[in-house]
């Protein structure tokens, strides 16, 4: 079996994608996920998912919707996406285009 290549995709050292999109595109697909679970998904740890959600809470972009001792995320599609390149788009634009 032949190693993996360092600049192949499964061993990317690079992504088109923040972790902070990541984290709005998982929980696009699914509103419910626990930190741990974006952790995994994401691949990065449960505590850069706890900052990563507080930054995007801070800026409006996800309601964070306490049900009992779990959170829902909501996210406010709405809002224009944050860098100038691209701030004529939505959050809503992003997600649609990567599902």
């Amino acid at each position: 079996m032949a190693a993996k290549q360092k600049n192949s995709p499964t061993h990317a050292a690079w992504t088109f994608l923040t972790n902070h999109a990541h984290v709005l595109i998982c929980l696009s697909r699914d509103p419910a996920l626990r930190v741990r679970d974006l952790a995994g998904l994401v691949g990065i740890t449960e505590r850069a998912v706890q900052n990563i959600l507080a930054e995007l809470h801070e800026a409006g972009v996800v309601e964070i919707v306490k049900e009992g001792r779990r959170n829902t995320y909501k996210i406010q599609s709405h809002l224009p996406l944050r860098h100038p390149v691209e701030s004529r788009k939505r959050v809503r634009d992003l997600i649609e285009a990567l599902r």
